[in-house]
Parts: structure tokens; C-alpha cells; sequence
């Protein structure tokens, strides 16, 4: 089941110096990279199907095609890697164990859209993971890697890294490049069609760390190999985390189109101690979530979590077994997007706040059933009338968990 591409150094001793990341292979996909032109390289991407892999899957060839070909001016590539959603942990492995084949992915990925400046932005937490990476950029210097040469190839890159200073909401890709450029982290209004995002007025590609650490795999071994993985949908692997209560919690890395209750079982090793699976939340918090009975015929790719109503997210599950109380995971997960509300939009900034409070006198037992019925009606004040996906994700939690544990909730009001 386990099927390493992205994460095959990870249990290597000392894989994120250089002199051992290049042992065991980073920067080979180089040569072939540089025998490529940068359309070749962009029609490569997208003809393997790969999907962005930081919760919105969108494709990366079509997203990487929306920069103007040739450009007037500069280019660049912006790497996302605030990873904030609770439950999500899996960008900081490569980060950690494998930082030369983000760069390498970087360098293949800036070649293909014209870029010759780009930027990591780093979650403000990820204190160790900054200082890491930026070991790794600055090894990939001193060695002629990265700068006016790469690897004596006539191409020029440098790279940047960025420490946000730990808002959730610039996880969210406009948010980031808003903070990047100076400004408080706000989502942008969305355009009316399709096209590249902007950075200090000139396009650029927004791509999540593993995203762009799965593409050297593609270059080197061409598109081909990359969708012999997964499902023609979905395809390639994708590192996918469990945490809660799992017997054997981590990050592994799986061909999409696994079924959820196998990887749960033969990886994770079950439920904790051998209790009842009550709940899962597929992909970080802002996913529905999912009855512990509903996930019997559910696989691990975009397309099932959809047609079951939730979605693949980032993957980071997290299980909870059957001594767990719904309604107090709803108070836990509300206080952290009360608290994480940029404020920019008026059904955000005060429904969250009286989603938050509103739950926490139906906890105190002080609640009616006219507080239950409210808190439900203000989904639809959530949903569908903001700048982001922020508030939809809130409304995801009211109707999903009320929905599906609704006896938990409507025993605690009068």
C-alpha cells in the first residue's frame, strides 16, 4: 500500500544535507529538466495529472498555463507553506527530511513558467522547519545550484524565504501573497475568469510544498510512470496523516484511490485500543465530517470524499473513537476559527464569534432550543457570502456534525 515518491528519503540519517540528499538522487531530474523546453516541461506537468496538494486540487499544468507566454514581465513562483489547518502535518516532512527536493522541485517548476525569483512562505511557527530549509537554500548556493548558474545550466534562480507571522487565513493563496507583499494577510476578491495570480503586479503561481516536490519525479520519469499511480481522476500518491485516536499515527504516502477503512486498518493499525470508530475528519478541520459507519466504501481521491459529501482536503485525518463528545470537538474547533476570522468580512468576523458563543452556553447547559435553531440558521449567513472559503468551513462544521450526531446536540438544550 505504501508507494514512496515524495517521501523515499525520509528515513535516510542526515537526508537533508546536501551531500546526502544528492547520494540518493535529488537534483537528477536536472539534466533532463534543462533537454527540455519550458512549454515541453508545463505540457509534461499536465499531461500527469497532477493536482494541487494543499486542499483545493486544483490542476497544476492548467494553473502553471495561466502565465503569459512570454510575459512583458517577471514571473514568479510562490511556494505555500503556512500549513495551519489543524490536523495537517505533512509539509513539514519534507520540509524536515527532505528540503533539496522541494528546491529541486522549485528549480523544475521555475524553469517551466519563466521565474527566476521565488519565494517560500513559511508558516511563523515552523521555527526548526525555517531555519532547515534555509540550511538546505543556502548549501544549494554554495554549491552552484541555485544563483546566476544552475549547475552551470544558463539559467538563473534565487530563492526567498518568507516567515509569516502565524495567521491561519494566510494559508488561503491570495491572503499569502497580500502578507508577502507587506500587507495585512486579507483574501482578494476573486476574478471573474481564469487567471494567474498577482504578485506586486506581475503573475505568479501559487503551489503548495508537496505539489511542487512531487514534480522532479515527474521529469525524470515522465508522466507516464507518475499516473500508473492512483486513479485516472486522481492520479500519482499523496502523503496523507492520521492522528487522534489511531493506534499507529503519522504521515505515510499512498497511490490515491486507497480505500480509507484499509489504510485506516493495515497502516494506522486500527482505532486506539481497540475502541469503535465513531467520527473521522477526511483532510483538516475544515472538511465535513464523516460517521464512522460511512467510510466503508469510501477510497482516498477527490472524486469519493465529494460524492460523500465531504472532500480530500489536505489529508490530514483525524479519527475520533466513540467515548468522544461531538458537540464539545464543535466548541473546540469553533474557538480556533473564532480566534482565526481575518475580520475582513461582517457574516465572517461576527457569525463565527456567535457561532463560538452561542455553542458554548448550549455546553454550559444553559442553551434553548431557540439557541440550537439559531446556531443552525447560521450556516446560511456563513455560507456563500465571503471574500474566502473561511466561513463556508465553518458552516461545513454546523451542518455536518449537527446533521449526523444531531441526539448529542439536542440533548443538552431546554
Amino acid at each position: 500500500m505504501i508507494q514512496k515518491i515524495v517521501s523515499k528519503n525520509f528515513d535516510i540519517a542526515d537526508s537533508h544535507t546536501l551531500k546526502v540528499a544528492q547520494a540518493n538522487g535529488r537534483y537528477t531530474s536536472l539534466d533532463t529538466l534543462f533537454s527540455m523546453s519550458a512549454k515541453e516541461v508545463v505540457n509534461e506537468v499536465g499531461k500527469s495529472g497532477l493536482r494541487g496538494k494543499g486542499g483545493g486540487g486544483a490542476s497544476a499544468g492548467d494553473k502553471w498555463n495561466l502565465i503569459p507566454n512570454p510575459s512583458d514581465k517577471p514571473t514568479y513562483l510562490i511556494i505555500n507553506a503556512d500549513e495551519s489547518e489543524p490536523g495537517t502535518f505533512k509539509d513539514r516532512q519534507i520540509l524536515e527530511f527532505d528540503p533539496h527536493l522541494l528546491i529541486e522541485g522549485i528549480i523544475c517548476s521555475s524553469y517551466a513558467i519563466n521565474a527566476h525569483h521565488a519565494y517560500i512562505y513559511i508558516r511563523g511557527e515552523y521555527v526548526f522547519w525555517a531555519k532547515r530549509m534555509q540550511e538546505a537554500i543556502d548549501e544549494a548556493y554554495a554549491a552552484g545550484i541555485l544563483g546566476a548558474k544552475i549547475l552551470d545550466h544558463d539559467y538563473a534562480l534565487d530563492i526567498t524565504l518568507h516567515r509569516g507571522a502565524g495567521a491561519y487565513i494566510c494559508g488561503e493563496k491570495t491572503a499569502l501573497l497580500e502578507s508577502l507583499e507587506g500587507k495585512r494577510g486579507h483574501p482578494r476578491l476573486k476574478p471573474k475568469g481564469k487567471e494567474p495570480e498577482w504578485f506586486y503586479g506581475c503573475p505568479a503561481v501559487v503551489n503548495n510544498v508537496e505539489t511542487i516536490a512531487s514534480v522532479p519525479y515527474i521529469i525524470k520519469e515522465g508522466y507516464e510512470a507518475y499516473r500508473a499511480f492512483g486513479t485516472k481522476q486522481s492520479p500519482g500518491t499523496m502523503l496523507f496523516g492520521m492522528s487522534g485516536h489511531v493506534e499507529h499515527p503519522g504521515i505515510y504516502e499512498i497511490p490515491f484511490g486507497v480505500g480509507m477503512l484499509d489504510f485506516i486498518n493495515q497502516v494506522g493499525k486500527g482505532v486506539k485500543d481497540g475502541r469503535k470508530l465513531k467520527a473521522i475528519i477526511p483532510g483538516g478541520s475544515s472538511c465535513a465530517v464523516l460517521r464512522g459507519d460511512e467510510i466503508e466504501d469510501i477510497t482516498l481521491d477527490y472524486e469519493s470524499l465529494k460524492q460523500h459529501g465531504s472532500s480530500l482536503g489536505t489529508g490530514g485525518m483525524i479519527l475520533m473513537d466513540d467515548t468522544v463528545f461531538m458537540p464539545s470537538v464543535v466548541k473546540n474547533l469553533f474557538e480556533f476559527y473564532h480566534h482565526e476570522s481575518c475580520g475582513q468580512c461582517t457574516p465572517c468576523r461576527e457569525g463565527v464569534g456567535w457561532s463560538d458563543k452561542l455553542m458554548g452556553k448550549i455546553l454550559d447547559g444553559h442553551g434553548t432550543k431557540k439557541d440550537l435553531d439559531t446556531l443552525i440558521s447560521l450556516s446560511d449567513v456563513l455560507n456563500g457570502k465571503t471574500i474566502c472559503v473561511f466561513a463556508p468551513s465553518v458552516a461545513f462544521i454546523i451542518d455536518s456534525y449537527i446533521s449526523k450526531f444531531k441526539d448529542e446536540f439536542y440533548s443538552l438544550v431546554k
